[in-house]
């Protein structure tokens, strides 16, 4: 599928959106009995939280040590072709996820249904996922050693809950669809008639 040069611009969103699908679905968590938001879960926010809700904080973005994903050229109905001329990088979101509900007990269930959830799909399916997105969403459960969850909720100035982190792996869309050049059919010889002056 042909996707605009400015397709980079939802990424982070559009990861997001199929993050929202997938835990929908999976748990499943329909609009009218949680929330799965992506706010960060500062002592301000929680004092508003009032059903089941599932946060997701992304609280880093990285570069990813996997390598560039190279796409394949595209022909459109006109015959034109279009390809990148570049590798898209792989780049890694890490999100602090948590649970929120009535009761520690309540809390600890929904938290130990996203996590095995998460765990039972390595990708958000394609069903689920954005097209506006380069490459599939690879899901990871992660120990973060740099940002531990301890000192996340700290600098949050919040209380220590219990969390885990959720790493996703896509491709970034960092560099356009170009127009390749038009393919040689062949080559043909052109000959002109030779003219021999003599009788």
């Amino acid at each position: 599928m042909f996707r605009s040069p400015s397709g980079g611009a939802v990424l982070i969103p559009a990861v997001q959106d199929g993050l929202e699908r997938l835990l929908r679905t999976a748990l499943p968590l329909s609009e009218q009995q949680g929330d799965v938001v992506f706010d960060a879960p500062t002592s301000t926010w929680s004092a508003t939280v009032n059903r089941l809700t599932v946060n997701l904080f992304l609280y880093d973005v990285a570069r990813s040590s996997l390598p560039a994903r190279m796409e394949a050229p595209v022909r459109h109905a006109d015959g034109t072709v279009a390809r990148r001329r570049f590798p898209l990088p792989m780049v890694e979101l890490s999100f602090l996820v948590s649970a929120w509900a009535g009761s520690t007990r309540d809390e600890h269930q929904l938290l130990g249904d996203v996590l095995t959830r998460l765990i039972a799909h390595p990708t958000v399916p394609a069903e689920l996922a954005p097209a506006a997105l380069a490459s599939p969403v690879q899901l990871a459960i992660a120990s973060d050693e740099r940002n531990r969850p301890r000192d996340l909720w700290s600098s949050l100035g919040g209380q220590v809950r219990a969390s885990f982190t959720l790493v996703a792996t896509v491709a970034a869309d960092a560099y356009p669809w170009q127009d390749a050049p038009t393919a040689v059919a062949g080559v043909e010889a052109a000959l002109s008639p030779h003219v021999d002056g003599r009788r």
